[in-house]
């Protein structure tokens, strides 16, 4: 068995090297390939996550209607503490709002002179322990009669998820596309290689040898190709987030809330070897399935 084992290698890396040049094109086709398929995947799971990072930061402001009683002021704010996983809450009452709105406004408070009284309305601010809590909670406070108006920036998250989507199906039919391609490729490259050797195949089914023994080879081949593609690209793009994610820290834009570089580096070449793995076993699959008949 081992022996079969050492043969099979041997003749992989003989076969390599004697169709060095198609082997190394198609190499650098399955890096291109791999290396765009994983610039996609780092897209889509970085905007996901970014979507899911702001979902959880995103807090709810309970706009309370004019002419209320303190009574029922203080009554929507129990019914906003009885609220499931609800983290924090607090109280801004008009006055304060005003005052913080003439802050924000600076040098420019003057467009305040045509504003008679104060029209900005009480609010309570609440935040909760996870995004559909704060979805479930905000279908029910927004019926309150003593509720105006709730906003927690459901239109930016819908957006975001939007594009996501949009990133994702492009890049699952990016995918398809590259994986057809790298199948052609490396079956081309296989076919030329038993092809270059149909004599000595022919000639190693009449002395009795199996299918199995004569392809083994040839499956090698493509999975060493595939392996060695997608190593490739995996390094390259180990790198390359390296420098985006150090790019962002010299820029000063910390705040964006990037998937750090490890593990999630190391689950993406593990991805990415198998996947080119297993192009390149189908590949040489696809070749001998004609030349195993002969």
């Amino acid at each position: 068995m081992f022996s079969s084992f050492g043969y099979f290698w041997k003749e992989t890396f003989h076969s390599l090297f004697r169709n060095k040049f198609m082997a190394i094109a198609s190499v650098l086709t399955v890096t291109l390939s791999m290396f765009i398929l994983g610039v996609f995947l780092c897209a889509v799971l970085n905007i996901n996550h970014m979507a899911t990072y702001l979902e959880s930061q995103v807090e709810m402001t309970v706009y309370l209607k004019d002419g209320l009683t303190t009574d029922q002021v203080m009554n929507v704010g129990k019914k906003l503490k009885a609220q499931p996983e609800l983290k924090q809450i607090s109280f801004k009452n008009k006055d304060q709002a005003f005052a913080d709105f003439k802050k924000n406004l600076g040098d420019q408070q003057g467009i305040l002179d045509a504003i008679n009284g104060n029209p900005l309305p009480a609010s309570y601010s609440t935040s909760f322990a996870n995004p559909q809590a704060l979805k479930n909670a905000a279908a029910i406070v927004a019926k309150y009669p003593e509720v105006d108006s709730v906003q927690y920036g459901q239109d930016i998250i819908e957006q975001l998820y939007k594009v996501a989507q949009v990133i994702r199906l492009g890049g699952i039919i990016l995918i398809v596309f590259l994986a057809g391609a790298e199948l052609f490729i490396i079956s081309n490259t296989i076919r030329l290689t038993v092809f270059a050797r149909r004599r000595e195949i022919q000639i190693m089914k009449y002395v009795g040898a199996t299918n199995g023994f004569i392809r083994w080879p040839f499956i090698f081949e493509g999975m060493v190709i595939g392996c060695i593609g997608s190593g490739i690209a995996a390094f390259i793009l180990w790198e390359g987030y390296k420098v985006v994610l150090s790019e962002l820290v010299s820029a000063g834009l910390v705040f964006i809330p990037m998937i750090p570089l490890w593990p999630f580096v190391g689950y993406l070449t593990a991805i990415l070897l198998v996947a080119g793995i297993i192009i390149g076993i189908l590949g040489s699959t696809i070749s001998l399935r004609k030349y195993m008949k002969v």
